[in-house]
């Protein structure tokens, strides 16, 4: 046999012993936690034997008790099963029915139950002093039908004012961390498959009741769906349509300025095109009416010429007649002496 087969074999069975050790300390510990609890007092509380949703009556099949611990029972707990069906009912009897949904194996306790003579409405979820509102809303005022009873939503206005030829749009937050208490005529918080409803109810104090009912009619509301852990408010600031261009009112307003610029050039352009349109076609009928009269003269038969007899004219002949002049009977003789003229007048011969 090799030696590293040995060796092997000797360190598995070393590992094996040790988590056989392991296993024996895990199991007496086991053994004495179990006997410590044995010593703690317990009593019993009721809880759901089977699921129960809003609306469910109890019932002694619906409920079972269980052992629990006595220092740990929850508020509102009951022992036992019949004190829970029979307890505060008038003599005449009675049932109790769940507020929400409550799961198997869990405590039902006061809260989660109506009162003595009490129907699971939406009237007995409500808290001290609150008020139930409902806001009507569509498929995307609703966040697309998955706001569910048992939610927190905040509630933002949108609201146009306006102005000198101006509109001015803005979104508010009205309220913040409302709890819907049902959607449609739903109440039930188990229910987990989205609807799109036309409406919301939301549980709320007189003062913010008050304002939904007027910001009902003053702008058109929607909902913003919370986180399921956030239940505190947040700062908020009015959004604005400059804030989605980044753009101010002046900006705005001098482009708006430009547009109606554009506009008036446009529509000026316009009627000076429509003016010379309309000249033209008058032009147009002008020459179509003289063209119509000169078809219309050139079917006319011209008149016959009448030829007049000749004008008798006397005619005077003139006889012009030349006459040669006679010579003069003197003539002018110059004689140079030297360099001196003279000159002499003597008769012309003949």
């Amino acid at each position: 046999m090799r030696v590293n087969t040995l060796i092997m074999i000797v360190l598995a069975g070393v590992f094996g012993v040790l988590a056989v050790v392991l296993a024996n300390i895990w199991l007496a510990s086991q053994r004495n936690a179990m006997a410590r609890t044995d010593d703690v007092p317990r009593d019993t509380v009721v809880v759901a034997a089977v699921a129960l949703k809003f609306g469910d009556t109890l019932s002694a099949d619906k409920l079972r008790e269980v052992a629990w611990p006595a220092g740990a029972i929850p508020d509102g707990a009951f022992k036992t099963t019949e004190e829970l069906l029979t307890k505060d009912l008038p003599a005449g009897g009675g049932s109790k029915q769940a507020l929400q949904a409550i799961g198997v194996n869990e405590p039902v306790l006061a809260t989660k139950i109506t009162g003595p003579g009490q129907r699971a409405t939406l009237s007995a979820v409500l808290g001290e002093g609150m008020k139930a509102v409902s806001i009507r809303v569509n498929d995307v005022l609703g966040v697309a039908g998955f706001v569910f009873p048992g939610d927190r939503v905040d509630v933002l206005l949108t609201r146009t004012e306006r102005g000198d030829g101006d509109d001015k749009s803005f979104v508010d937050v009205l309220l913040q961390s409302m709890k819907v208490l049902a959607v449609d005529q739903v109440a039930d918080v188990s229910k987990d498959s989205p609807t799109v409803v036309k409406s919301v109810t939301l549980e709320a104090s007189t003062k913010d009741a008050q304002k939904l009912t007027l910001a009902a009619g003053a702008g058109q509301l929607s909902l913003a769906l919370r986180q399921a852990a956030a239940s505190k408010g947040e700062t908020t600031e009015r959004v604005t349509l400059s804030d989605l261009t980044g753009e101010t009112p002046a900006d705005v307003a001098a482009r708006q300025a430009e547009l109606d610029r554009k506009a008036a050039a446009e529509a000026a352009a316009a009627e000076e095109r429509k003016r010379a349109e309309d000249k033209i076609a008058g032009l147009t009928q002008a020459v179509e009416k003289v063209g119509s009269r000169l078809d219309q003269l050139s079917k006319v038969k011209p008149a016959p010429a009448v030829v007049s007899a000749p004008e008798v004219r006397e005619v005077v002949k003139e006889v012009v007649k030349y006459v040669t002049p006679e010579p003069p009977s003197r003539a002018t003789v110059g004689v140079f002496r030297g360099v001196k003229l003279e000159t002499y007048d003597v008769p012309r011969q003949p």
